[in-house]
């Protein structure tokens, strides 16, 4: 069972340095693509695009549309993860152009360490509750230090 654990733990640890390595490529990818087809065009093609491989995934994993048929009953306020995601591509796809990967990816990291600490430490959204310790806010601090300087070119 430990060692169920611990390969789970590697593989979250995994997919989530894939979604940052994912996350900056896509800051790069979206900023030159707004710039060619429009911002508002290339959110509506990554979004259909994103919704096609999500359909076709979740047709193979699960033989069908899986729990869709409950997202009616699910509280409103759930749905903002859409939305969410809608902010995030448009905001990269306006700012890569104008201030660059690094500086787009600094403040958009600095930006979720921040709300990320805040949903802990109320425990918004029905998440744990974890308290601010001295360390984390320094490094919160850090990182938005990181995040300003590298608006310095």
């Amino acid at each position: 069972l430990l060692e169920q654990q611990d390969s789970m733990n590697a593989l979250t640890v995994a997919l989530a340095v894939a979604a940052g390595l994912a996350g900056s490529v896509q800051v790069a990818v979206m900023g030159r693509f707004g710039g060619r087809v429009g911002v508002f065009e290339a959110l509506a093609f990554s979004t259909a695009v994103q919704l096609a491989y999500a359909i076709v995934i979740l047709v193979a994993a699960r033989g069908g549309i899986g729990g869709l048929h409950h997202v009616g009953k699910t509280p409103v306020w759930m749905w903002i993860g859409g939305l969410m995601g809608f902010t995030v591509v448009t905001a990269i796809t306006f700012a890569q152009p104008r201030i660059g990967a690094t500086a787009v990816i600094g403040i958009l990291i600095a930006g979720q360490l921040v709300m990320g600490a805040v949903i802990d430490r109320f425990g918004l959204f029905g998440v744990t509750q974890i308290a601010l310790s001295p360390a984390r806010m320094v490094g919160i601090a850090l990182l938005g230090v990181g995040a300003a300087l590298s608006l310095v070119r």
